[in-house]
């Protein structure tokens, strides 16, 4: 049975952190993270959502708090991130009166605010040494101190923290407390990047589709093969929040009621290794693991290889390998394939009949834009 779409509320209650902004479990790999954070949710246990940017980990901790007792409660979302050094205290704790230059009153912080719910700390990595100190006396205690005041208030709330940074290598490197990192990897989740979990891209996509084309008040358009299959093929460094980009844009420029592939604007950026992995050299050089993701190949290591094999007429293979691959992408359209390449109709049309690529091509090359 297919599974629905989660999203975030159009105007949250308490939210300071918006990310992805739906999520669903149509791929293997994400009906065994809902069945993880179904057996996770009903205890009041601390859990730490590991994921990329843009891959749904808000939507992960809403999903623990709706399927909690805490339901009815509130749920607060603060990105750390987000907060300066000197305001972070105040804002996560409280402060009092006169506590501080601009503490015109008092003020309860957002863990006073989550009290008898849930408190959700997006990029928990990114929190100073001070204030990592302090939360993990509000976790040993669970009671908070307002900035300027000497007594302790008792919290009672669920903490969900999540992270797009290795923490295991942030406490080796003494960037992050490792009592603290226990404290919070009590309930462990991982959230795999749209391109491990190829079973969501489309069901996301028509979601988007959907939401776009309502907002228009028009028909919802279709995705076609080209586009399905182009989608399928792409990385997507960005995550839900890239594709949610492209089928806005897609919205925007598809006509006839229909996404193409050459109405798919995919973001320039490529997969960049985080800077606490080995650098690329040494990913290519290590032994394969069957539970690590391959690394995705770049164009520079296919030219390599093919550098490597000294392969005569190297130059017209790799011309004819890109309008090849080009044209087949704009299914046949020559117009497409111009602007795909930046190159004139008359470049284009002149180097598919020089390599026969139009004898092959899904659809005729005077077909319209």
């Amino acid at each position: 049975m297919s599974n629905p779409v989660l999203t975030l509320p159009e105007v949250p209650e308490h939210a300071i952190s918006i990310r992805a902004k739906a999520l669903t479990f149509e791929d293997p790999r994400s009906r065994l993270l809902l069945d993880r954070v179904r057996l996770v949710a009903p205890s009041d246990a601390t859990a730490l959502i590991i994921g990329e940017s843009g891959t749904g980990k808000e939507l992960v901790a809403r999903l623990l708090h709706t399927l909690s007792d805490r339901a009815e409660r509130p749920f607060v979302a603060v990105n750390c991130g987000a907060l300066s050094e000197s305001l972070i205290e105040s804002e996560l704790f409280g402060h009092e009166k006169g506590a501080f230059t601009g503490a015109a009153a008092t003020k309860p912080g957002w863990f006073e605010a989550a009290d008898g719910g849930t408190l959700f700390l997006d990029e928990v990595g990114d929190l100073p040494p001070s204030i990592q100190v302090k939360l993990l006396r509000v976790l040993q205690e669970r009671e908070v101190v307002r900035v300027g005041s000497r007594h302790p208030r008792k919290v009672d709330l669920r903490l969900v923290a999540a992270t797009n940074v290795n923490l295991e290598a942030a406490v080796q490197a003494g960037r992050f407390r490792e009592d603290l990192y226990y404290r919070l990897n009590v309930a462990r989740l991982t959230l795999p990047p749209l391109r491990e979990r190829t079973g969501d891209i489309l069901p996301l996509a028509r979601h988007f589709l959907e939401q776009y084309a309502r907002r228009l008040r028009i028909a919802p358009p279709t995705l076609t093969p080209g586009a399905e299959a182009r989608m399928l093929a792409h990385a997507w460094p960005g995550n839900i929040r890239e594709l949610e980009n492209v089928m806005h844009y897609a919205t925007l420029v598809c006509r006839n009621g229909e996404v193409e592939a050459a109405d798919l604007q995919f973001s320039a950026l490529s997969l960049k290794a985080p800077a606490d992995e080995p650098a690329p050299a040494a990913v290519a050089a290590a032994p394969a693991s069957p539970s690590a993701p391959a690394r995705t190949p770049s164009l520079e290591d296919a030219l390599l290889a093919l550098y490597q094999e000294g392969r005569p007429g190297l130059w017209e293979h790799i011309e004819q390998t890109v309008f090849r691959t080009a044209y087949a992408y704009c299914e046949g359209n020559q117009v497409q394939t111009s602007r795909l390449l930046d190159l004139s109709r008359n470049i284009v049309r002149a180097r598919t009949a020089q390599f026969g690529i139009h004898q092959t091509a899904p659809r005729t090359a005077d077909s319209a834009a």
